[in-house]
């Protein structure tokens, strides 16, 4: 009689709600299981690399990724996966070469440029015109647009820097005024393209290049001037707060917090300031108790006055996003909190970065347990605010 062939859609309906509910480790056991039988297609090994990957076995989920990538390279949603977890793991060199597939997956084609012109490769091109466009969320635009100074330079041509409408005037600070526009504006002719989030590949970032330029993005006076008068009185040391990212991101769930949770935060005598944007951003108006609060959120307009704030502010102390890299790109302190396993550009194991000198962080050491990161950080905290918690000294 011959043996009876695993139901593999039921094995994979089963993994599947084992790990939306955190049950990494069932997950694992049971598709281990299946996949040591030989008999698991691909869609199991993609699910055991998610599930090795979230409990920080990240360079066994490499090796699954890479097998894979072996045996169908023209699967290009898990060259994706795998390009994330080479960035993670600090292998720059091939991470970014697979990172070129992001524009292969659903999610991410409406986003593409479909420029018919050929894509910039790093060489120089002297007489000809380089357009530079962003593409993704704004933190990586405050984080890569160090890069586009660095291809003006190599690239020796005239480069076009289009940049979404929300970052412009912060860009124009760092580029000048000249050969630079809005997205959807661009009305000159170029010779050749790169993304902003391509530059790595075509210029070949080794973590060693970083952090390059420091303090390259900076705040408009005129906000910093209004912002100074509207915290006139207000008992410093300022503590800039951000507890929760964008929603309808994709590691959400992970990433973000709610105000409740950094409670204990506030024993240290700081005033924080919330420039929480978003629905998470009402829960300023309701602190925890001994938290002394000031909420900015409603007078916040754009990131312009975001950066106005963080220049003002002694710290920023905030979950993955994208005031994270705007201070960071500032040059100002910054505190994040991050999840067990992070965005790649966060690496592992480590509680600095090599992106932003200065920036400290505070990692999870289990998944989901912040509790344990908040009382590192408020014991750090406490120590900040009585070495005089001036972020500007």
């Amino acid at each position: 009689m011959s043996p009876v062939s695993p139901d593999l859609t039921a094995i994979h309906e089963t993994a599947v709600a084992r790990v939306h509910r955190g049950d990494y480790e069932g997950a694992e056991a049971m598709l281990r299981e299946v996949v040591s039988a030989g008999v698991a297609p691909m869609p199991l090994w993609r699910l055991l690399a998610v599930a090795l990957r979230a409990q920080g076995k990240v360079q066994e989920a490499r090796e699954v990724l890479d097998m894979l990538a072996r045996q169908v390279p023209g699967e290009l949603s898990n060259r994706f996966d795998l390009a994330e977890t080479l960035l993670l793991l600090g292998d720059f060199e091939r991470g970014w070469r697979e990172y070129r597939y992001r524009y292969s997956l659903e999610h991410t084609q409406s986003i593409e440029r479909r420029v018919q012109r050929p894509r910039w490769d790093g060489q120089p091109i002297p007489g000809q015109t380089l357009l530079i466009h962003d593409e993704q969320g704004y933190g990586d635009t405050f984080q890569f647009m160090r890069m586009a100074r660095w291809a003006r330079e190599r690239s020796q041509a005239r480069v076009i820097f289009e940049v979404n409408r929300d970052a412009l005037s912060i860009a124009r600070r760092m580029w000048g005024n000249v050969d630079i526009v809005a997205r959807g504006t661009l009305s000159d002719a170029f010779d050749q393209h790169c993304e902003l989030m391509s530059l790595p590949m075509a210029m070949g970032l080794t973590l060693s290049d970083l952090p390059g330029d420091v303090s390259y993005l900076s705040a408009d006076p005129e906000r910093v001037a209004h912002w100074r008068a509207r915290l006139a009185g207000v008992p410093r040391p300022w503590v800039a707060v951000v507890w929760a990212g964008r929603p309808e991101h994709v590691n959400d769930r992970n990433r973000s917090m709610s105000l409740e949770q950094l409670a204990p935060l506030g024993r240290c005598g700081a005033t924080f300031v919330s420039v929480q944007k978003g629905p998470a951003a009402s829960q300023a108006n309701t602190p925890p108790d001994g938290m002394s609060m000031v909420s900015l959120s409603d007078e916040i307009r754009d990131f312009e006055d975001t950066a106005a704030i963080l220049h003002l502010a002694d710290l920023l102390i905030s979950v993955d996003s994208s005031p994270v890299h705007l201070a960071g790109a500032m040059g100002r302190p910054v505190w994040v909190l991050l999840p067990f396993v992070p965005d790649w550009r966060w690496l592992l194991d480590r509680d600095d970065s090599p992106w932003y000198p200065g920036m400290r962080l505070f990692r999870q050491t289990a998944h989901a347990q912040w509790q344990p990161v908040v009382e590192r950080m408020a014991q750090a905290l406490q120590q900040f605010v009585a070495h005089g918690g001036d972020g500007h000294a």
